[in-house]
């Protein structure tokens, strides 16, 4: 009798290579399991599961293959019911001008009309960033909703146009509204570096069960595997590239600065010379 017992999600433990942290690990759940796909949008927009009907991937990639300029942004634009646009994002790497980047990713998929159809077919668009980050470090929330308001009356100037973002680093302040649609199980998940820890999430809830089950499947996949440690490589070049960036300005500040003093100095000499030949 064979006592070896076949690996699997449920007999996993320690260190999770690729989390769901990862975008690339992100990406290939949402695509590979739509049951997922469907909870998750399901609670980001506070929607009910049976309302959901369908949900169509955009962009999709043929995971494993290699990137291409089109692949390389892997923010998944998804269809929900042929009636709202969304598209979703991971970051992890904290970005300047990261809020730029989401209107120019919104006001994208805003503009989704066809040939033929008037503007009262546009369809609403959705932005959703997970950042592990705060983008607003003064005014910390867990998950943010934004959309256009007059500035003066503080009505909304149109409510088919919305950026959400949902701040990992923040999940001490979910609201009871964000844990009645389990947004903070879903951080939660997405944070856990541990098969424990997952295993832990995943009780009395299938779609955590299938997300964990999806992510432990995919971490087996080599080819997977590959390109997530790419991406991996890739923030920690673009993070030394930050660091040596930091490092090299903090230098010419302090040279800018020992100039500025010693032109002071100069001035002052100058001054006090000029007072002298006047007397």
């Amino acid at each position: 009798m064979n006592n070896i017992s076949e690996k699997t999600f449920q007999n996993a433990t320690g260190k999770i290579d690729y989390t769901l942290l990862n975008d690339y690990m992100f990406r290939a759940v949402l695509q590979e399991n739509q049951k997922v796909l469907k909870g998750l949008i399901a609670s980001l927009l506070h929607l009910s599961p049976k309302s959901i009907k369908s949900t169509q991937i955009l962009n999709p990639i043929e995971l494993g293959k290699a990137f291409n300029d089109k692949t390389f942004v892997l923010d998944v634009k998804i269809l929900l019911n042929n009636a709202s646009v969304i598209n979703l994002e991971m970051q992890v790497v904290k970005q300047k001008f990261w809020t730029n980047r989401s209107l120019s990713y919104l006001c994208n998929i805003f503009q989704n009309l066809k040939s033929g159809d008037d503007y009262s077919q546009i369809k609403p668009a959705y932005h959703i960033g997970i950042l592990d980050f705060s983008p607003f470090p003064d005014y910390p929330e867990f998950y943010a909703t934004h959309k256009m308001m007059n500035v003066k009356k503080y009505y909304i100037y149109n409510d088919n146009f919305t950026l959400n973002v949902l701040d990992l680093t923040q999940i001490d302040l979910a609201t009871d509204e964000d844990k009645t649609y389990k947004i903070d199980y879903w951080a939660k998940l997405f944070k856990a570096k541990t098969w424990e820890d997952l295993k832990m999430l995943t009780q009395n809830n299938n779609t955590f069960k299938e997300t964990c089950e999806t992510v432990y499947k995919l971490n087996q996949d080599e080819s997977v595997r590959y390109w997530c440690e790419m991406r991996e490589e890739g923030q920690r070049i673009l993070r030394t590239y930050e660091s040596l960036l930091k490092d090299s300005n903090a230098k010419l500040a302090e040279k800018d600065k020992k100039l500025a003093e010693k032109d002071a100095r100069i001035a002052e000499l100058e001054a006090r010379l000029n007072a002298q030949n006047k007397v």
